[in-house]
């Protein structure tokens, strides 16, 4: 293990499902397992790490593809990142934990949930969508974000973007708290996780593999309910959508919106979120 710059968290190297993931961990007591987005690393979670391993350990990866993780050619859609997830989880001897996903994050978070339910003690999922599922026309309506087509043309993005990755990396996170920024050491971080074609390939994976993800998590829903209990958290832009999607196939859910927070909650509004996160995490689950 190494040492990192944030206080009581450790690297260690993780290799699950053929590939090897860099893992931040801290803390001790019932697992945490926090899956990020884009354009984020483990370090989206610099805010929150610390007061959650008061009580929970905090078992934190960069997803294949993004930060110090492998970057395999293939194996982004959602399905198979809920996969890493589970061999994450098994290989740590961390299950059940409580997973908590956001952005890109919360399709493979929502298929852990439903296809190992054993793995998974409850569910936050955070500004997002899931896949095509109804209940998100609203957002939907001016159309799809637009980085989202970008990102899918295989070579476009990577090719387009590679010398200008601080721009590009800095408008997500400067949109994402609503003009308020991120710390330096965090954005500088970012930026160097996404400098290179390499690193833009791997990390436009998973939306080149959207139309999967969304494939699979039509197939899950198909018969099946989602069992545990679940937390939706939205902010801007993505507000209710992501709950309205789930309601209907969720046993035990929870919708909470933050209000002027942008859609980087950890990083945003860090002590908002705990506020919801903590007592979430730490309910029995028999009281939903």
């Amino acid at each position: 293990m190494t040492v990192t710059s944030v206080p009581g968290v450790r690297l260690r190297r993780v290799t699950v499902n053929g590939t090897g993931l860099n893992v931040a961990t801290a803390g001790a007591g019932p697992a945490v397992l926090l899956l990020h987005g884009f354009p984020h690393t483990w370090r989206l979670w610099t805010e929150v790490i610390g007061p959650l391993a008061r009580r929970h350990r905090v078992i934190a990866p960069d997803l294949r593809g993004f930060g110090d993780s492998d970057r395999p050619a293939d194996g982004y859609d959602a399905g198979n990142l809920a996969a890493d997830a589970a061999g994450l989880l098994e290989a740590l001897d961390a299950g059940p934990a409580a997973v908590v996903g956001i952005d890109l994050g919360t399709p493979p978070a929502f298929l852990l949930a439903m296809r190992r339910p054993g793995l998974v003690r409850r569910l936050v999922l955070m500004e997002s969508l899931l896949g095509d599922l109804p209940g998100a026309e609203e957002f939907l309506a001016a159309g799809p974000p637009w980085w989202f087509g970008f990102h899918a043309v295989p070579g476009l993005a990577e090719t387009v973007l590679e010398g200008h990755e601080e721009a590009y990396v800095g408008w997500f996170l400067d949109r994402g708290t609503l003009g308020r920024g991120v710390r330096p050491d965090v954005r500088a971080a970012f930026v160097r996780a996404y400098a290179g074609g390499g690193a833009l390939r791997a990390a436009f994976g998973p939306y080149r593999a959207m139309a999967a993800g969304a494939r699979q998590i039509r197939g899950a829903v198909t018969g099946a309910r989602l069992a545990v209990p679940a937390l939706t958290i939205g902010a801007h832009p993505v507000g209710r959508a992501l709950e309205r999607q789930l309601r209907p196939h969720a046993e035990r859910l929870t919708g909470e919106v933050i209000p002027d927070c942008g859609h980087l909650i950890p990083l945003d509004r860090p002590r908002e979120l705990l506020a919801l996160l903590e007592p979430f995490l730490a309910a029995d689950d028999d009281r939903g």
